[in-house]
């Protein structure tokens, strides 16, 4: 087994760009979920009522950039060639798993943007810059984003645990090369 390091895509693995957006994003999601429920049982008066919010929208805001910034990557990178033993059912299924998973992850975030912009408000991404409000107001704005934002997050957590436990199976029970290849690593040629 070796670690390729290189930018681009190949046969065998995803080059580094994805690879690190891939890891990076999975972090976001699973945390941006985890802290976005700790949120809901914040009081008034809890120290952290206004500063978790805030860092849970700013990172939201980067997350949206980055899947930006991956789906670009994928527009204009191949992707490693179907591994030998995957059978058009299971290419299949990995397509539409990944397509579901870039659908969920939108709708997460975008819908969570139209609740936090609600009543006019901008979005103050660590104060480094801001994303400024929809131009129009909604009926009922907040409360329905709101639902979206959590049944998609919701969604996208499970279907991510998911992904990951295929990988996992891939990799002990299949012994193939899926998870290997998302994390740069090849078998060397004897």
């Amino acid at each position: 087994m070796a670690v390729k390091f290189k930018l681009k895509n190949d046969d065998e693995t995803y080059g580094w760009p994805l690879i690190s957006l891939h890891w990076l994003m999975a972090v976001a999601v699973f945390g941006l979920y985890f802290l976005g429920l700790y949120i809901i049982d914040l009081g008034y008066y809890d120290p952290n009522y206004k500063t978790l919010p805030h860092w849970h929208r700013s990172l939201g805001m980067l997350l949206l950039l980055a899947l930006g910034l991956r789906v670009l990557c994928r527009c204009v990178d191949r992707a490693p060639s179907a591994l030998p033993g995957h059978g058009k059912a299971t290419r299949l299924l990995t397509k539409s798993a990944h397509s579901l998973l870039y659908l969920l992850m939108i709708t997460a975030l975008i819908s969570g943007y139209v609740m936090s912009t609600a009543g006019g408000h901008e979005i103050a991404v660590f104060n480094w810059f801001s994303v400024p409000p929809l131009p129009i107001e909604l009926h009922h704005q907040a409360d329905k984003a709101g639902i979206i934002h959590y049944w998609s997050s919701t969604a996208l957590i499970a279907l991510s645990s998911v992904h990951a436990l295929a990988a996992l199976k891939h990799h002990f029970v299949d012994k193939d090369s899926t998870l290997t290849r998302i994390l740069g690593i090849t078998r060397e040629n004897p």
